[in-house]
């Protein structure tokens, strides 16, 4: 009824006005413009609100079964429908995908609250587990997803001429993985802190490789490719990388020098407010200089922590903590919800039903590429290092967990805007299908695959040690290191 009559009053707004809701701008009119962007932003709102109470009432009656996520992209699939039956088409394009608003506005808080969250001494412990899934697993997930979408369109059998170029693109995309549903459950669970570091691990740093190797795969498009094109890439890629982190920690550290030398903490809101902003400048000017600010802004969060943490007043202390916890969680929500409204909002999608049950099955074969040959390497390695001691191995069901947790994210979604050729229409529109069945399928049986698996539960993760350092502790002794008077202040931890 609610629903019938919100757009009743759209008609007759349109009606009134003459208006046929079309984005027309050499016809602009700033107060049916304001009408309607309030309606699309209070939708949006609305359902925001709803996810929001829906993981309070999950958590609250201890409902296990569905996950709140899956929720939201049900509830922004049912609204997105509604609004493209609905008359008029400026509601439409205001609530659509939009790869500017995702990397702008969306992805940074999620991605400054895994660094600044990181727990350093189980990342520590489990680093060379971590390194090798994020960056050999990513690698090789791309390829092999690639090369089964190469071979597939030179079947012919939908008409599709995807170059082998942009079939990498395609796998990088779909290579970005998006565990927050698994996170939240694991949380909930208390699973053992190594499977959740590890896989938290991944997923950190396998968001920022994946976004670094499909800018990197654009550099070639349209250009003759080769053995010499391989390794070009991988330097293009590590020096991307690289630099990308450099700008993040000199960032992080100098905002801790400026905290360390400064008065700046008698004033805790303008403290905590410089604090988001130099995180956020770093983000803003590595994508300027055509870095990865994904890259910057993660390491900005983790240098932040662990540099800047013990110079900041308490109450900056606790702000900072909250504040960046509570962006993270909307935008986490949000994004889910984005994601649901744009399977019905986007008018220029080609959908290719047999090219999106390949690509499901594409995943599945390349997430099983990257996770378990690489687990025995990795098994090996511990057991080589172990002499006769007890190895300290990923077990046969944390390597399925591992699997399992692969579920796709709208990283690729928000990249699937810079696929370009004559299918990027096709591509865009199974990448987008392909994360939200992902999410709902992998997603929405975490629960029970931990029961299966028989992964133990109820475990407490250690407290995180804030005196944690990295190796270049020497040099910025004097940052990490609080005054005796700082000590005192800081003794109670967050």
């Amino acid at each position: 009824m609610i629903t019938n009559f919100i757009f009743s009053l759209l008609s007759k707004r349109e009606n009134d006005a003459d208006f046929d809701g079309t984005h027309d701008e050499d016809s602009n009119n700033p107060a049916q413009e304001e009408f309607y962007s309030s309606w699309a932003l209070f939708i949006l709102i609305f359902l925001l609100i709803g996810s929001l109470w829906t993981s309070y009432y999950l958590q609250i009656r201890k409902i296990q079964s569905i996950h709140e996520t899956v929720v939201s992209i049900f509830a922004g699939m049912i609204v997105g429908l509604i609004i493209r039956v609905s008359p008029g088409q400026y509601i439409q394009e205001t609530v659509s995908f939009k790869s500017s608003y995702f990397f702008n506005m969306l992805l940074p808080p999620i991605i400054l609250n895994c660094g600044y969250e990181l727990h350093l001494s189980n990342f520590s412990r489990n680093i060379g587990a971590i390194l090798t899934f994020a960056f050999i697993g990513t690698f090789i997930s791309a390829v092999v997803l690639g090369c089964i979408i190469y071979v597939w369109a030179l079947l012919g059998l939908e008409g599709l001429k995807i170059p082998f170029v942009i079939a990498l693109g395609f796998g990088a995309t779909l290579s970005a993985t998006d565990p927050v549903t698994i996170l939240s459950i694991f949380n909930t669970y208390k699973v053992d802190p190594k499977l959740y570091t590890i896989i938290f691990g991944e997923s950190m740093l396998n968001d920022a490789v994946s976004i670094v190797m499909f800018e990197t795969t654009q550099k070639f498009h349209g250009e003759s490719t080769g053995i010499s094109s391989f390794f070009k890439g991988v330097g293009i890629f590590l020096m991307t990388f690289t630099i990308s982190l450099l700008i993040g920690a000199i960032v992080g550290v100098t905002t801790a020098l400026i905290l360390r030398y400064s008065q700046i903490r008698q004033f805790p809101s303008i403290e905590t407010c410089l604090i988001m902003l130099f995180a956020y400048a770093s983000y803003f000017f590595s994508n300027g200089c055509h870095m990865s600010g994904i890259v910057s802004l993660l390491f900005c969060g983790v240098t932040l922590k662990h540099y800047a943490y013990y110079s900041m007043s308490r109450q900056t202390q606790v702000a900072v903590k909250l504040i960046f916890r509570t962006l993270a969680q909307l935008s986490e929500n949000f994004i889910f919800i984005y994601l649901g409204l744009s399977l019905f909002t986007e008018v220029e999608l080609v959908y290719k039903p047999v090219l999106i049950v390949v690509s499901m099955f594409g995943i599945c074969a390349s997430r099983w590429a990257a996770v378990f040959p690489l687990s025995r390497a990795i098994n090996f390695v511990q057991h080589t290092r172990a002499r006769g001691a007890v190895a300290d191995e990923i077990p046969q069901s944390y390597q399925t967990m591992l699997f399992w947790a692969g579920l796709r994210g709208a990283v690729g979604v928000a990249l699937a805007a810079g696929i370009e050729g004559e299918n990027a229409s096709a591509l865009r529109a199974t990448i987008l299908v392909v994360v939200v069945l992902s999410v709902i399928v992998f997603g929405g049986t975490t629960a029970r695959m931990l029961e299966i698996l028989g992964i133990a539960t109820g475990v407490d993760m250690p407290e995180e040690d804030d005196d944690i350092t990295f190796p270049l502790s020497s040099i910025l002794s004097t940052v990490a290191s609080p005054s005796p008077e700082e000590e005192e202040e800081n003794t109670e931890r967050v």
